[in-house]
This record gives C-alpha cells, structure tokens and sequence, in this order.
C-alpha cells in the first residue's frame, strides 16, 4: 500500500475522501501551529513532519509553489529550533522595524516565483508534467508565508499578521483544489493565529 498517494483513502468524511496523507498533514500542522501560539518550542519537531507530508500532497495536486515552501520551511524550522533551544533565557517578543522592506519583498517575491512557477512545465516536463495551478495565489501564500516564518523564528509579534493573510487565502484556494480537509484546517489556522496575535500582544504589553 502507498499510503503517500492523495488517492490512498483513510475513510470518507460527509461524503468527502481524506486520505492518509492529507490527515498527517493536517494533524501535525494543527499540533505545529497550536505549540507556536503558546510559544512552545514543541512547534519545531512538529512542523517538521508537517512539512514533509504537505510537500507530498501539494506535489499531487500541482501547486507546486506550495510544495517548493515546504523545503523552505524545513530549513527554517532548523533554524528556528536552534535559534529558542540555544538562547538559555526565554526569547522574548518583539515587534517589527522594517516592514516596507517586507512588504517590497513580498510583492516582488510573488511576481518572481510566480512566473517560474508557470513555467516549470515548460523547464522541466519529466518532472512537473501537469500545468501549475493558480501559480501566482499559490506563490502569493509561498512567499507570505516564508516571511511569516521569517518573523516567527525570531519571534516578532508580526508573524501573526502575516499568517492570518495566508489563512484567509489558503482557505479559498484549497477549496478550489479539492483538497477540502486541508481548507477547514485553515480555517482553525485563522482562529490559532488571531489567537496567537492576541496573545504575543499581550506578553509584549507586560514584558
């Protein structure tokens, strides 16, 4: 049994199929997520299996921007593991200076991603040889994300923000894809990182 195949079912929810490899996905991401809302360390280890599952199924369903983050998001999670683990004091929050350099990458990050994202069929058919679906979304949510991840590492209470703008158009965009367990779990994305805001907003106020 290939239990990383989309189409290798674990049972049938309301009518719709989950497979196994969307379930550890979407499991592991809710663990990952919830941990880093509490700013707990635990959201490292977690993410990494998380990572390594969703670049599995998003390979299957031919968003591959999406798949390509997930490589990055391994690295930083490396990095941000060491980063809380090798401080002996608790890394505190703080907040963000530069953010019209963020916003300028992120923007020239889309377009730049976007259109190799397009494009791989043509560069690389042995490998993707399905066209690239919605590949400037999709780059949008790689790059939004990959700041996001940026800032949560170093434990910048902006993170959030950037998180719920790529709850709200991650929800859309896996509906549209049919891979609607992973939807709903964004939704609780979007609640865990509004909550996270809230509270990181919190602990800088009475730090």
């Amino acid at each position: 049994m290939n239990y990383l195949d989309i189409n290798h079912i674990v049972c049938t929810i309301m009518g719709y199929p989950l497979s196994y490899i969307e379930l550890l996905g979407t499991l592991s991401g809710l663990i990952s997520v919830y941990y880093a809302s509490r700013g707990n360390v635990l959201t490292w280890p977690t993410g990494i299996i998380n990572e390594i599952a969703l670049a599995i199924l998003f390979y299957q369903v031919q968003l591959y921007a999406d798949m390509f983050l997930q490589v990055f998001f391994f690295v930083v999670t490396i990095f941000g593991w060491y980063h809380w683990k090798s401080n002996k004091a608790d890394v505190p929050i703080t907040r963000l200076r530069h953010k019209k350099w963020y916003l300028l990458s992120l923007g020239a990050g889309t377009l730049l991603l976007g259109t190799c994202i397009k494009n791989l069929p043509q560069w690389l058919p042995v490998y993707f040889p399905h066209p690239a679906a919605y590949p400037y979304i999709d780059s949008f949510v790689t790059v939004a994300s990959i700041l996001a991840t940026i800032l949560l590492a170093k434990k910048q209470l902006e993170n959030w923000i950037f998180w719920i703008v790529v709850d709200v158009i991650s929800v859309g965009l896996y509906q549209v894809k049919g891979i609607n367990f992973l939807s709903i779990e964004y939704v609780i994305f979007l609640g865990l990182a509004s909550w996270g805001l809230w509270q990181w907003h919190k602990k800088l106020r009475y730090a």
